[in-house]
């Protein structure tokens, strides 16, 4: 079974063609994506067939759970697309649980532009109110919950690093106000056109970058009035610039790469 492993900044995906290759089962995508006994990854990808205007995408965590959006994960989904020239054309849409999302490519480059939706404030996802007090390990901390397709908690902080959002990312991935359990990312604006992050992924922990948890952060930081409508997101793997247009669409643009082509020689089922 072969396996197509593409990066975007750091967040690494292995990309399963479902033209050739049927769907494996969870504990096959548990096994493949471990970093120790599999070829390792942050998740799977499982499409590249196409359905009138659009390629249909199912996007698999390590755990093997399913997912209903990535940022990252569609913009390499849609650089193997176009790297295996199952379209021409310089935009596609990609369809994933939460819907449809338009990818653009930029010439002589490797960044892909994605509409990665408007921010809800109002879903099953997500605790109502959406911004609340959060009692954690006996602290008081200001939530605020926003769904890009799938759930996040935005935590705003004067300090960010690796630590904290490893303490954090946990507890309220996990927490009783969100019934199917939420990414989580930890902020701070440095100015308004800067922000700089860490993420706690749902389903796969600790990650070095997000496409969703970005749009998340500057949709955060901009019902707050704390950067303007172009904000560029930093995060360990590097960033992601995002922008609001006026019908409150968030538009997103980075890089998606080929890293390697994987040949697993063991049933994957």
């Amino acid at each position: 079974m072969l396996f197509y492993k593409y990066t975007a900044l750091g967040n690494d995906y292995l990309v399963l063609d479902a033209r050739k290759n049927p769907l494996p089962s969870k504990e096959g995508i548990v096994r493949v994506c471990d970093r120790h006994f599999g070829i390792g990854s942050d998740g799977l990808l499982y499409g590249g067939e196409r359905e009138k205007n659009c390629f249909p995408l199912r996007i698999f965590n390590p755990d093997g759970s399913e997912a209903e959006k990535s940022g990252n994960g569609i913009r390499i989904f849609a650089r193997f697309l176009w790297n295996k020239r199952c379209s021409r054309a310089t935009s596609l849409s990609i369809r994933v649980p939460s819907g449809d999302v338009l990818c653009s490519r930029h010439a002589g480059g490797t960044d892909i532009t994605t509409e990665m939706g408007i921010p809800q404030w109002s879903s099953p996802q997500l605790p109502s109110p959406c911004d609340q007090l959060v009692e954690l390990d006996g602290q008081s901390l200001e939530l605020h919950a926003v769904s890009m397709g799938n759930p996040h908690a935005v935590l705003c902080s004067p300090v960010v690093g690796p630590e904290a959002i490893r303490h954090y990312g946990p507890r309220l991935e996990n927490h009783p106000l969100f019934p199917q359990k939420t990414n989580v990312q930890l902020i701070r604006v440095r100015d308004r056109r800067n922000i700089e992050l860490q993420i706690w992924e749902r389903g796969a922990g600790y990650t070095l970058a997000s496409g969703s948890s970005a749009c998340a952060a500057f949709a955060v930081a901009r019902k707050l009035n704390l950067c303007s409508d172009r904000v560029r997101l930093h995060m360990p793997g590097g960033s992601l610039l995002v922008c609001q247009d006026a019908r409150g669409m968030l538009h997103q643009t980075g890089p998606a790469s080929l890293l390697a082509d994987c040949r697993w020689h063991d049933q994957v089922a």
